[in-house]
């Protein structure tokens, strides 16, 4: 059995200034045919930080070796994710909005007298905005007439090949398209990871809450992302600079690319490799509603992900 490896220099800057060049540097790839873009993806993981602001590859090789001796055995395992927060009545979603209310309908005392003795249910309701918990917006969210939840497609929902843009640790509140020029995202769930999701429940979740701008809405709609995730309030900058405006809504449904805020745990995911789902229910009529966000992971034994012929710190 074959393993890919990509062997290539690169040229790092931190966001804290400074950074690395490494030559001949190596890293296990998932198959022959990768994209620089995953290449990149593979190599930022391998280093294990969060203050990565750019790398740039050159003099790339992509090679096949052989697996070391690794005994037969099943295929490998998928590894669960949530992504998504719990939904419990009277919590905060967004202030100022209403709560939820959960209650009782039919409680299972109340039931007995309809069945045979021993039989008993329990009926639930709930009221609520769509806005509640971690939700998804259809283009009917911002534009009167938009595709409403039962317009979307589920091509647009489940099993969306995953990327995520590393934001969080970096102290930066912005997510631009720099932040997006090294990554494949056409056809892609693109989750952005923003670290927002740490103040969830507290007033500190809405006072600057990371966002993404309105060019880098701009340039994933060119580059035909297929929905765009944010662990934060607001995929938009809701902060009184930015005066009402909602560029990255507008956009985005706009182009009919569905929109997940109040994601959560993304920290746990590959930036690529995973695959991403948020189906929320059929309703006509209606914009947003919560879904149970999860992506699915390949679950690997560990191994060597890198080998390095040599790389040294720049200042």
């Amino acid at each position: 059995m074959l393993r890919y490896r990509a062997e290539f220099d690169a040229a790092v800057t931190f966001t804290t200034g400074g950074g690395l060049q490494a030559r001949g540097f190596q890293v296990e790839v998932p198959h022959a045919d990768v994209t620089r873009a995953e290449i990149t993806a593979c190599f930022v993981a391998s280093l294990g930080l969060a203050i990565v602001e750019r790398a740039e590859l050159s003099a790339i090789r992509v090679f096949a070796e052989p697996q070391p001796n690794v005994p037969p055995g099943p295929p490998p395992r998928t590894r669960f994710v949530e992504l998504s927060h719990v939904i419990s009545g009277g919590m905060t979603t967004y202030p100022g909005l209403p709560a939820p209310v959960i209650e009782p309908y039919l409680t299972w005392a109340e039931s007995r007298p309809r069945y045979a003795e021993g039989t008993e249910f329990s009926m639930d309701r709930i009221t609520m905005l769509g806005q509640t918990g971690t939700y998804l917006d259809s283009p009917r969210h911002r534009y009167e007439g938009g595709t409403d939840l039962a317009g979307l497609p589920l091509e647009r929902l489940a099993e969306l090949p995953a990327v995520v843009v590393r934001l969080a640790g970096s102290g930066r509140r912005e997510v631009g398209v720099a932040d997006l020029e090294p990554l494949v995202v056409a056809g892609r769930a693109v989750l952005l990871h923003t670290g927002g999701d740490r103040h969830w429940g507290t007033p500190e979740y809405a006072t600057g809450a990371p966002y993404l701008a309105g060019a880098a809405a701009a340039w994933l709609v060119e580059r035909g992302a297929a929905l765009v995730g944010i662990d934060a309030i607001n995929i938009d900058d809701t902060s009184p600079a930015a005066a009402g405006e909602r560029p990255a809504h507008t956009a985005l449904l706009a182009a009919g690319i569905p929109i997940v805020e109040h994601l959560t745990n993304l920290a746990e995911l590959p930036p690529a490799g995973a695959r991403f789902t948020a189906a929320p229910p059929r309703i006509t009529a209606f914009g947003t509603f919560p879904v149970r966000a999860y992506a699915t992971v390949p679950h690997h034994e560990p191994h060597d992900h890198t080998r390095s012929a040599g790389w040294q710190p720049t200042r």
